[in-house]
């Protein structure tokens, strides 16, 4: 047996936050020998019935000897887990590593004992089943396959631990006690499990701060003005039905209420005599640590932290964000902020303003969140007041709940979307992102939560590359486009300005999807409805002839006109366009005739409806319901001053409803019964032996709780846009393309351990998934062409290798369809004359293969948004015009094929301008194979295929390279834990 080994340092990779099930978090860590004291008075807090549930028998209290073994590990055959709130431990689980007798063993035994005690005040609020995610793959990283448990039969809580985990187990029973085995291998289930578990943990944490029944705002200034004045103000002002409680230390002694607000001040919240949920902190920097651990020590649940001097204002500020979020994990506590804007809730049993906006918003379906208070404002406003532009469109779409997350040091969009996954007040997300912490996991949830309700998005900082200053989240090279195709590929409705946020959500909140791309357009001005026209071929919509009521149009008119258009068959939306006319008539006669005809029952599915209008502002505002309360069950209809606004709304509507109808049969990941994964596998692990980091015991660098888990499932990385130059005769395939190489498309550098590997080695890679590479072989003088062409066989392209002259047919550099030894040698000779020595150029000789279309396929790997596989043509469409798309691995047959169809250079696939189809089958197989190789094997962080010529029958890829390094760790894949920046 192995003794405690000194030299498997303390893993400071295994600490990580976690969000229980109750919404509150804690730390968990590994035990160490400095512990003692903190296992003592946890056990001493146990009890005698959970000690005798551990223990099997009465076990009042810890020996010094219990107290050693069990805070003395070595990491490997034994360690020990400790969830942490407030300095203190609230539960505990070990493992020790057992052979198949059950006795103490060593690797390269693979199955370990496991226990686990949780104090009885935090019993149920999933406490065990988080230490239970994250000793598995601890264990997993040491070499451990399966745990065997023993648990008396009257302990059902541990029990159903074990069991609702969604591992492969076995159960038995004999002598009186339970005893389960389990696998730790992930499973479908198993996963399945935890992302569950994660999404009722964050939402509720999130709920939390969003449904407080009383809150207190510290550093509420004893005169009118200052930002917790205003922000207790709007509390009271909106109407707030939980209690308000104005902290300052600065308040006299005998100071008990606040004037005029009336509510109860306080030197200090230990003053105060009830439970506090939420507290709005507006304390300068300096302060807010002895405000955090006072907050803590009350038991308050969230902070909403508006003071600045964080991490947007340098490196000491950077610091003093981390401590923050540190100090209020330690407390079980969630931190909006810091440099929040705040948080609203309009729900009637809520009526929360705990922010700097003047006025609450009027109740409605949109959850809105943005990382900027500045947008937050305009977004507010723009829903909210009445007037011009989309003033017109307050009570047509008003707001359920609102974050401002400032820093955004703990609470992020991506909680955001675990609370309204499953918000019954929430019909439509819209966000306002300027960073992605975790790109993976937002997908993830996107993904999800997009195919119940719509996620509209617009990215700020999409061109510089960086987050603001005061975001503190890791970086990733993944240009914008690369960006866009992915949230499009997770269903979200990605937009380009503020403006046209507020625009699609209003549509999206008001009125159903559309079955399909087919507009109708009616009004009473000609101009408008061809300008309407236009705007809908622009977005790709197919709209039916403009009908022109003329100007002596009436509301009857409309009425008519709308409620035939919406019974016809031949459309799927209808868009009303409206002028000022003259005679008699009115807004409101007009407004409620389009809603009449709106709401009609008709004999299929309801259709949106959109109105533009030209400088009618009351009529924007009796659609909207603004000119007067319309009566229950009245269809609000969403206005717009320009056409192109309405019709660029409607087509993201369209989109959508088109993703989300293909999401509900979602593609297949085809099997291939000619892939051998254990080949691949085991040559990788011959290729990457020389790597300093791979090998070893496994362990896993990383953050936060990930650990390596396995092979399956792959990592990922993004390819940059651009590609290079290749004609049909392609490069040589044994060009390796170095990592930071990429062109125009800001592709990863690449740096760190690694292996470039050969030609050769790369062609026994793709081999073992079925991708054939044409071979090359050099051609150190003429003699040694020739006899390369022999051995190919006629006609043979000759080419260059070099690093400056690959994918550059421009400088003349290949020669094509050269069908005898004559013509070969005259090539060489002109190619050397031309471009310089042989040496130099790394000639060599490649059999042409059949003319076809020239394309590349690349995927690779960035550790924070995963595995990502990118198609487009080879040479000036993706390299200038940034014609890629990419799609995360692993991609369905479904994935594939539109990824082939997105590019917008596609038709030359399909026959453009009468030439003949290429086998675009065997295109999207390839896209396939690659992916499954990357997604098999995480340690291929960038495989290139260029050229792979498509012809009519079959393709033909002329070049490859592949790049292996020891993959970063799989967070997704890993036990839940929240981001530690």
């Amino acid at each position: 047996m192995r003794s405690p080994s000194d030299h498997h340092a303390y893993p400071t990779h295994w600490e990580a936050d976690v969000v229980l099930r109750d919404g509150g978090t804690a730390q968990i860590r590994p035990i160490t020998p400095d512990d003692a004291q903190r296992l003592v008075s946890f056990y001493e807090r146990v009890s005698d019935e959970s000690k005798y549930y551990r223990f099997f028998a009465p076990y009042p209290r810890l020996s010094d000897r219990d107290v050693h073994r069990f805070t003395h590990h070595d990491y490997v055959d034994r360690v020990g887990l400790a969830a942490i709130v407030g300095d203190e431990f609230i539960a505990t689980v070990r493992y020790d590593r057992i052979d198949g007798r059950g006795m103490p063993a060593a690797a390269p035994a693979d199955e370990a004992e496991v226990a686990f005690l949780v104090q009885d005040a935090h019993q149920g609020r999933g406490v065990a089943s988080a230490l239970l995610e994250h000793i598995a793959a601890v264990a997993r990283e040491r070499g451990i396959r399966r745990f065997a448990a023993e648990v008396l039969p009257a302990n059902n809580k541990m029990i159903k631990v074990f069991t609702d985990a969604g591992y492969t187990q076995k159960r038995s029973f004999e002598d009186g006690v339970v005893r389960l085995e389990f696998d730790l291998e992930p499973t479908d289930r198993s996963l399945a499990v935890m992302r569950a578990r994660e999404q009722r943990a964050e939402a509720r944490s999130v709920q939390r701060l969003l449904a407080p029944g009383s809150v207190a705002v510290i550093g509420t200034s004893r005169t009118p003005g200052g930002v917790g004045r205003t922000v207790l103000r709007n509390l009271l002002d909106g109407g707030f039905t939980g209690r308000v409680h104005a902290v300052n230390h600065a308040f006299p002694d005998d100071m008990t209420r606040l004037e005029p607000e009336g509510v109860p001040a306080h030197r200090s919240l230990r003053a105060i005599e009830e439970p506090v949920d939420l507290a709005v902190v507006a304390v300068p920097a300096e302060r807010v640590p002895a405000v955090v651990a006072e907050c803590g020590d009350h038991g308050v649940q969230g902070l909403v932290v508006l003071s600045a001097g964080y991490a947007e204002s340098g490196r000491e500020g950077r610091d003093r964000q981390r401590d923050l979020v540190r100090q209020a994990r330690s407390y079980g506590m969630r931190v909006i902020g810091p440099n929040a804007f705040g948080v609203i809730n309009t729900a009637d049993g809520v009526r929360l303003n705990a922010s700097l906006s003047p006025q609450l918003p009027n109740p409605g379906r949109l959850g809105l969140f943005t990382q900027s208070g500045a947008i937050g404002i305009a977004l507010l406003s723009g829903l909210n007041r009445r007037g011009a532009g989309l003033a017109s469109l307050a009570g047509i779409a008003g707001i359920s709940t609102f974050v401002s997350a400032g820093n955004r040091a703990d609470v992020s969009g991506n909680d955001l979307l675990q609370y309204w996954y499953d918000d019954p007040l929430t019909d439509v997300v819209l966000m306002y992102l300027e960073s992605i912490g975790n790109p993976r996991k937002f997908t993830r949830l996107a993904r999800r939560t997009a195919a119940v309700k719509p996620v509209v998005v617009v990215k700020g900082a999409r061109h510089t590359g960086s987050a603001p200053t005061g975001h503190a989240v890791p970086t990733t090279r993944i240009p914008d486009a690369t960006v866009s195709d992915l949230l499009r590929q997770a269903g979200v409705i990605r937009v380009d300005t503020v403006t046209e946020l507020a625009d699609t959500g209003v549509l999206l909140a008001s009125q159903p999807l559309p079955a399909g791309p087919r507009v109708a357009i009616l009004g009473n001005s000609e101009s408008l409805g061809l300008i309407t026209y236009d705007a809908c071929l622009t977005e790709e919509l197919r709209p039916l002839p403009p009908r022109d009521l003329t100007t002596d149009a009436t509301p009857e008119d409309f009425r008519r006109a709308l409620t035939e258009a919406l019974a016809d068959d031949t459309c799927d939306a209808v868009v009303v366009t409206a002028i000022p006319w003259v005679g008699d008539g009115s807004a409101q006669a007009l407004a409620a005739a389009v809603r009449e005809a709106a709401q009609a029952p008709g004999p299929g599915p309801a259709k949106p409806v959109a109105v533009v209008h030209l400088e009618i502002q009351e009529l924007a505002q009796a659609l909207a319901g603004t000119g007067g309360e319309p009566a229950p069950g009245t269809r609000r209809i969403p206005a717009y001053p320009a056409a192109e606004r309405a019709v660029r709304a409607l087509a993201e509507a369209v989109r959508y409803a088109r993703w989300r109808q293909e999401a509900a049969e979602p593609g297949r990941v085809p099997e291939y019964d000619d892939i051998d994964e254990a080949g691949a596998a085991a040559d990788i692990q011959v290729l990457l032996a020389p790597v300093d980091g791979a090998g070893g015991d496994g362990a896993a660098a990383g953050t936060g709780g990930g650990a390596s888990v396995g092979t399956g499932g792959g990592t990922g990385r993004d390819v940059g846009g651009g590609f290079g130059e290749a004609t049909s005769g392609g490069t040589g395939h044994d060009v390796t393309v170095g990592i930071g190489e990429a062109s125009s498309g800001g592709a990863f550098d690449g740096t760190g351990p690694g292996v470039e590997l050969s030609a050769a080695d790369t062609q026994r890679l793709l081999a073992r998934y079925g991708v054939s590479v044409l071979p090359a072989l050099p051609a150190h003088d003429p003699d040694a062409a020739v006899r390369a062409a022999e051995r190919l066989g006629f006609p043979v392209a000759l080419k260059p290798t070099a690093s400056h002259l690959r994918h550059r047919a421009d400088l003349g550099g290949v020669r094509l369809e050269l069908g005898s030894e004559a013509e070969l040698r005259r090539a060489y000779a002109e190619l050397t004359d031309y471009l310089g020595r042989p040496e130099e150029l790394g000639l060599v000789v490649q059999r042409m293969a059949p003319r076809g279309v020239d394309t590349v396929v690349r995927a690779a790997i960035d550790p924070a948004a995963g595995a990502v596989l990118s198609f487009g043509l080879a040479g000036a469409p993706s390299e200038l015009l940034g014609d890629t798309a990419h799609g995360l691995v692993p991609v369905t047959g479904r994935d594939a094929a539109d990824l082939i169809r997105s590019i917008r250079t596609a038709p030359l696939l399909f026959g453009w301008r009468g030439s003949k189809p290429v086998d675009t089958a065997a295109l999207e197989e390839l896209l396939l194979r690659v992916s499954r190789l990357v997604d098999d094997h995480p340690e291929m962080v960038a495989v290139d295929l260029e050229p792979v010529v498509v012809a009519q029958h079959g393709l033909s890829v002329l070049g490859a390279s592949a790049r292996l390094a020891p993959p970063p760790p799989r967070t997704d894949l890993g036990p839940r834990h929240m981001p530690a920046y």
